[in-house]
Parts: C-alpha cells; sequence; structure tokens
C-alpha cells in the first residue's frame, strides 16, 4: 500500500498519531510534512520526536530552521523550512548528516528545500477538515512502504 487516510478528530488525535507511528519506525527514516500554517505538522512531529525518546524540551525549528537529537546513539532531525526563500539558503546549515541511513528526518515545507534534501521515504499531508485534519501518507520506497503496511494493520486492528 503506498497510500493511506485517517480522519484526526482534534489535535489530541494528531499527537496520538504521532507517537503511535514512531513506535512503528524501528529505523531511520525522512518524511516530508505537507500542510497549511496549523494544519498539525509541528504538533506530529514534536508527539513523534517526544515518542521516540527524546528527552529535551523539543523547540519548534521555524527560526533556527533546524533542531538536532541524539537518541539512543541515533540522530534525528526536525526541520521547518518555512523561512526559506531559495534552497541554495540550506548549505551553510550543513545538512550532510541527514542522509545517514539510520537518521530520522521530519522536514515541514520540504518544497522550499528542493534538492537539498534527501528524499522522502513519506509524506504525510495533513490538512483541516471542519474542527478536525485528515492526515494521508504516501509511502516511497521499501522503508516508507513498510511504515504505512504497519500503520494499516494497527489501524485496522489485524
Amino acid at each position: 500500500m503506498s497510500e493511506f487516510s485517517i480522519i484526526l478528530a482534534d489535535e489530541e488525535a494528531t499527537m496520538a498519531l504521532g507517537k503511535h507511528f514512531a513506535s512503528l519506525v524501528p529505523g531511520g527514516l525522512v518524511m516530508y510534512l505537507h500542510g497549511d500554517l496549523g494544519a498539525g505538522k509541528t504538533t506530529f512531529a514534536r508527539a513523534f520526536l517526544g515518542a521516540i525518546g527524546v528527552g529535551e524540551r523539543i523547540k519548534s525549528p521555524t527560526y533556527s530552521l533546524v533542531e538536532g537529537y541524539e537518541v539512543d546513539g541515533r540522530l534525528a532531525f526536525h526541520l521547518d523550512l518555512y523561512r526559506i526563500a531559495d534552497p541554495g539558503e540550506l548549505e551553510w546549515l550543513g545538512l550532510d548528516s541527514l542522509a545517514e541511513p539510520g537518521a530520522i528526518v521530519l522536514v515541514e515545507w520540504p518544497e522550499r528545500g528542493t534538492g537539498a534534501l534527501p528524499a522522502a521515504d513519506i509524506v504525510l499531508d495533513l490538512r483541516r477538515d471542519g474542527t478536525g485534519r485528515v492526515a494521508t501518507w504516501h509511502a516511497f520506497g521499501d522503508r516508507g512502504r513498510r511504515a504505512i503496511e504497519a500503520l494499516v494493520t494497527t489501524q485496522r486492528g489485524d
């Protein structure tokens, strides 16, 4: 399965989804987070990072552009590229570590970093739907497909 949608009733459901999905990702993963302002990208990322074991305060990288963490010997990164006008602006950030096979990389506004980012294993589109949200997952490559299949299995209770 390469695409899957979930209806999220509220912010708490978005956080629960982030925590749950983190439990399904055993190794590295590159995830692009799409959605309008306020759609839940940062909420999802914070819940995910907390669930994989980031013990410190998880700051929004809106102004720093990237926040890095080390969790049990592996790297995790949260990027917010909203303020980037051109992908060339990312050169000075030293993003080489994002390509490490075991790294977890969550990128908000990835379209602003086209060509400077590792390819996505998963793209998560979040959009508002009334008072809730709809989360649509798109998988790319084996890592992405395995993660989506695990998510589908747990959501259906298989």
